[in-house]
């Protein structure tokens, strides 16, 4: 226990200094040829105020950039009604011509069902974009439905899970070529005191019919290192609106008993995207496609940690599905999207999505159920400089439908 105890003291320090994310966010004014000028939230703002104009785009010689939003949504990843704010802040370490935009976002949010958390995600691009610095640290109390391991296990058969949550992944990379980057990082998770309704120790474990990681008034701790690989062409590199090109991103992760885990565990996470112009020229007309395969590698890995829809490294997939729904030893997901601007100045949009999704029985490891889930949104260009949207979406599936509200798009 006090081995953990300092793993986590000394991981943690860091965290409360900055933490960061696969987010990178470029100056999409070096790739804008529009005719029609570019108009977004702040321009509508300082026209209604009489707030003196922007530079047109690439020519201010601002390097720091800073955002507030708040806003109310029926959901957050959960049941109930939610109040969440996000702030950003970009600036650059480089040269804006050949340094990306460096991002740190923090987005604290509370749902008035018990679950709120403080999450803080940025990602550091160093001068000429030669390495790239990852990470994600949250602090969140977290009551949730959890379905076990079965892929049709009926809807009313969950039950309410409620944990306090640490996470602290940390990566590096340094570029190899010019699309292709390879590094090393840590990754933190700390479950603590596990309780579930009803509540009885053995629950849990007979419910899920999984051995680690599911004793009810127990935590649950691991840590280790991971091997990071990105490919990245896309034009911009920007996550929070992606323009044309592909994306691959694999996680190979080692969770160790040395280093504080409770067992010896191992993963693989592989991220594929592609992103397809249907024009060359006028409004965003696009089709982008993301799929990724999550899979343990091996026997040991907690419950919570196990593959889980919702439950990626942004949170994004399963638009229309309930977050950690479906969980597995093994998890597939494919996602298609059609996104179009409504106005030629690019404030106003629409996405219409579809999406599905499988986990391995836990007897079997095979695919055997697919759940499948679809929707559509609107989109409001919120800064033109990061080219950073509001996101408004409604996503449904058999049984369950839902609002959610981001900056930036899905994937």
């Amino acid at each position: 226990m006090i081995k953990k105890a300092l793993v986590f003291f000394f991981c943690m320090m860091p965290g409360f200094v900055f933490a960061q994310n696969i987010y990178r966010s470029i100056d999409t004014s070096r790739f804008t040829n529009d005719t029609v000028p570019q108009l977004d939230i702040i321009d509508i703002f300082r026209s209604v105020f009489k707030i003196k104009n922007r530079p047109p785009l690439g020519q201010e010689k601002k390097r720091f950039y800073f955002s507030f939003l708040p806003v109310g949504s029926s959901v957050v990843q959960g049941p109930g009604k939610a109040l969440i704010t996000s702030t950003t802040s970009a600036f650059y370490l480089g040269d804006k011509a050949n340094t990306s935009i460096s991002t740190i976002s923090f987005t604290p949010y509370f749902n008035f069902t018990g679950r709120y958390g403080i999450p803080i995600h940025s990602n550091l691009w160093l001068k000429n974009d030669d390495w790239i610095i990852q990470g994600d640290t949250r602090f969140l109390v977290y009551p949730v439905t959890t379905w076990g391991l079965k892929g049709n296990t009926p809807e009313s058969d969950g039950f309410l899970l409620d944990y306090k949550y640490v996470r602290f992944y940390q990566s590096v990379l340094k570029r190899i070529d010019d699309d292709f980057y390879a590094g090393i990082g840590y990754d933190l998770d700390y479950y603590i005191d596990l309780d579930i309704t009803p509540s009885n120790p053995n629950a849990f474990r007979n419910y899920t019919g999984y051995q680690y990681g599911t004793i009810a008034d127990k935590n649950s701790f691991s840590s280790g290192p991971t091997l990071n690989l990105l490919y990245d062409t896309r034009k911009d590199n920007n996550l929070f609106n992606p323009l044309p090109g592909f994306y691959a991103n694999l996680i190979y992760r080692y969770s160790s008993v040395p280093l504080g885990s409770d067992n010896n565990w191992q993963s693989l996470y592989i991220d594929l995207r592609k992103y397809i112009s249907i024009t060359n020229s006028g409004p965003k007309n696009i089709l982008a496609f993301w799929s990724y395969y999550w899979t343990s590698l091996t026997p040991g890995t907690p419950y919570l940690d196990l593959p889980s829809i919702g439950m990626d490294p942004y949170q994004r997939s399963g638009r229309g599905i309930e977050q950690s729904r479906y969980r597995g030893q093994r998890l597939f997901y494919f996602e298609a999207e059609y996104r179009r601007d409504i106005t030629a100045n690019g404030l106003l949009g629409f996405v219409v999505f579809t999406n599905i999704n499988s986990t391995s029985e836990i007897n079997t490891n095979r695919f055997v159920y697919w759940h499948p889930a679809g929707g559509a949104g609107l989109r409001i260009k919120f800064n033109k400089k990061s080219n950073t949207n509001i996101a408004l979406d409604y996503g449904f599936s058999k049984n369950y439908g839902a609002v959610l509200i981001n900056l930036g798009e899905a994937f």
